[in-house]
Order: structure tokens, then sequence, then C-alpha cells
């Protein structure tokens, strides 16, 4: 079902016993967070129990600070959401699909974030999983249900180093995002240590292979583009592209 206005408007607003105006979307199998801008006013927003897929999309939203996804499916959170909700103090994300601790590195910008769960998450077998989200998010008073120990911040601080001066692991991690078939334009937002980065492409290079993307036949082709990518290595049929391209483009010229 989707998030449309009607069903915003009919569903239930009340003041939880908090004392906060929250609006209640749980269970309606939502597949994509869209239209909350009619939705004002709210405090906390639950959407337990949907498909979400992606953190994100959400209009300017100054008041809202909690925000339940329990049960859900995501595995993305866009870069965005700081800009979107920057009062957000508290966030459930209990069994969802996180799965690499960069993914966790949108929320950094939330300097009001405070408590966040993300319990039966698979990023929470990562080795020094608590460490690095105490590490990359130091406003987190409460992880999982469990306060944040001054001892702990100091062992994250020695094993990643600074915002400023990050360790080698910490750049390791930071460098290791779940796959997308974005087309990557630089080096600029990884890690030197990842060889997903390695390949530069210039702008006709991209869009070349971003045309093979779109007129791939099959997932297969797609991941072969990637796997290409994320080895150091240009696409040849992108190099083909550029030829035949090249060639069009004066043979329009002449006509």
């Amino acid at each position: 079902m989707r998030l449309t206005v009607e069903l915003i408007q009919n569903s239930l607003s009340y003041i939880n016993p908090v004392n906060d105006r929250e609006l209640d979307l749980r269970g309606h199998k939502i597949p994509a967070i869209e239209n909350l801008g009619i939705a004002k006013d709210q405090d906390a927003i639950d959407l337990t129990d949907n498909d979400i897929t992606s953190v994100g999309n959400f209009p300017f939203f100054p008041r809202l600070r909690t925000l339940l996804l329990a049960r859900n499916r995501v595995k993305q959170i866009q870069p965005s959401i700081s800009t979107s909700i920057p009062n957000l103090s508290a966030l459930v994300l209990t069994a969802n699909n996180m799965s690499e601790l960069a993914d966790l590195d949108p929320l950094h910008s939330l300097s009001k974030l405070t408590h966040l769960v993300l319990v039966d998450n698979p990023v929470t077998r990562k080795e020094h999983y608590r460490y690095y989200v105490i590490w990359r998010l130091p406003s987190v008073r409460f992880l999982d249900y469990q306060k944040v120990k001054d001892a702990e911040r100091s062992a994250a601080t020695e094993l990643f180093g600074t915002a400023a001066a990050p360790s080698a692991l910490a750049s390791k991690i930071m460098g290791i995002k779940s796959h997308t078939f974005d087309v990557p334009a630089g080096a600029t937002d990884r890690a030197p240590t990842d060889k997903a980065v390695r390949v530069k492409l210039t702008e006709k290079e991209r869009k070349r292979v971003e045309k093979l993307i779109r007129e791939a036949k099959s997932l297969q082709e797609i991941t072969k583009l990637e796997r290409e990518l994320n080895e150091g290595r240009i696409p040849g049929g992108a190099l083909g592209y550029a030829e035949s391209d090249d060639e069009g483009a004066g043979d329009k010229m002449e006509s």
C-alpha cells in the first residue's frame, strides 16, 4: 500500500505517553516514504511493520524527534536525512537489513541523535560494530538500549582515531558500503584502500557506463559491469561506445 495523502489523513494522530504528538502508520506494507508533507506538527512517526527499504525523502521536519522503523526492509539511509529532520533524537531500526558499518555514516550529521537501535540487523554482527558506531556517531548516548560508557568511547578512539585523523581501520571501514548499481563518479567519498574506487571515469566514460546499465538485458550483465568497475577496470563496452559515439557525432555534424 502506498503512503498516500488519504492514508496519512485517515491515520491516528495522538498524544503518546511522553506527551509527544505521534502519527501511527504501522502495518500498512508501505514500500516507500512519501507525501509526509501533509503530516504537519508531528513529534514522532511510527512506521513499524512496513516494507520500507530506504530512510529518506522527508520534507523539512524540524519538529520530528522520534522515528520508529522496526521490522521493515531498510538497507539504506539517504545522505540528506540531516537536512530534512535535523532534530531527530531517537531512531529505532530493529530487525531491518542494514549490512555494512559505512551504511550508517549518513547518521553522522544528525547532531542531536542520542538513542539508536539496530538490534537484529546484519551490521550488528560486524567486527567492532559497537565501537565504530560510538566513534562515528558521538552524539549517541544509548545504543541498542545500552548506555554508552566513557570506557567504550576511549576504546573507540584508540581503534579509529579522531574525526580529523581517522585510523587506517576507520578509513577501510568507511570505504565499504553495500553494493548498489550507481556508477562511481570518482573516489572522493570513499577510502583509498577500497578497490571499488580505483577506477576513475571521465564524464563521457561515466555516461557511457550508465548507458550500458540502462540497456542491460539481465541482472547478470549489470552485475558484470559493477564487478569490472569495482576491480578498477573500465568496461570494454564503454570504451567501444567512445569510438562509436564520437563517429556518430561527426557524421551528424557532416550531414
